[in-house]
């Protein structure tokens, strides 16, 4: 039986390298993309279950990124069946007290890689399942939103609405390629422990984060990652259109 093949956004920590982990562990081939930082997608890759993994980076903010990314996902790994639109950047900028100069370039920055390049990346994937010999029956792809979406960002204003965007733009698509058999999902996780947030979570912050969830604790990037990896399986086809909430109920909608 062949192997499905997915490529992962931002997987060089955090949630997208538990995603990473997660799809391996359940049989994909896995190409991990980061920005920048290879050494540290180098190590995700090298820790993967499985074989036939990939390392693969570019500013998804930068045009022409996508189309690179996606190329050299399918040439190392010769075929992607899943894509999860995983990076995405988070700027605080309380609109009382950043400059205007701020303001306007942390819009643009957030646009182009929360939204932008998910949207060149789900493009530059379309255009590979319908010209691949097998066809694009029974693709997935999987957005990462926020909790932010629903319930407002209001000292980060830019990444809400980029968020937002990312869900309607998972509606949308959900119904223009479910006539190719590809199902398109979200997940909008609340807040979860990472190496990035970690240094937030000192003293009274942490108790505060911990009660937003009736469950009594902070969630950890493995909980999203295997919502995702559901989503990327053949079960949750009729979840297409879907945006689930990974919040342990700290926010209901």
């Amino acid at each position: 039986m062949t192997r499905r093949c997915a490529l992962v956004t931002g997987g060089s920590r955090g949630i997208g390298a538990a995603i990473a982990n997660r799809l391996a562990a359940d049989g994909h081939r896995v190409a991990v993309h980061c920005r920048a930082d290879s050494a540290a997608a180098k190590t995700v890759v090298d820790a993967l279950p499985g074989t036939g993994h990939a390392l693969i980076a570019g500013d998804l903010g930068a045009p022409g990124a996508a189309h690179e990314v996606v190329r050299s996902a399918v040439g190392l790994l010769g075929a992607v069946d899943v894509l999860v639109n995983n990076a995405g950047a988070y700027t605080e900028q309380p609109v009382a007290t950043t400059s205007f100069e701020e303001w306007q370039a942390d819009w643009r920055r957030l646009v182009d890689v929360n939204l932008l390049g998910p949207a060149d990346l789900i493009w530059q994937f379309v255009d590979h399942l319908r010209h691949r010999v097998q066809g694009p029956q029974g693709a997935r792809i999987v957005n990462v939103g926020s909790r932010g979406a629903y319930r407002g960002e209001p000292d980060a204003p830019a990444y809400g609405a980029t968020k937002a965007a990312l869900h309607s733009l998972t509606q949308s698509l959900a119904v223009s390629l479910g006539p190719l058999g590809v199902a398109v999902t979200a997940v909008a996780p609340g807040f979860v422990r990472t190496d990035l947030t970690e240094p937030m979570l000192v003293g009274p912050v942490a108790d505060e984060v911990r009660r937003q969830s009736p469950l009594g604790r902070i969630a950890l990037p493995q909980d999203v990652a295997a919502t995702v990896a559901w989503l990327s399986s053949a079960d949750a086809e009729w979840c297409s259109g879907t945006v689930v909430d990974v919040n342990g109920a700290s926010h209901l909608r």
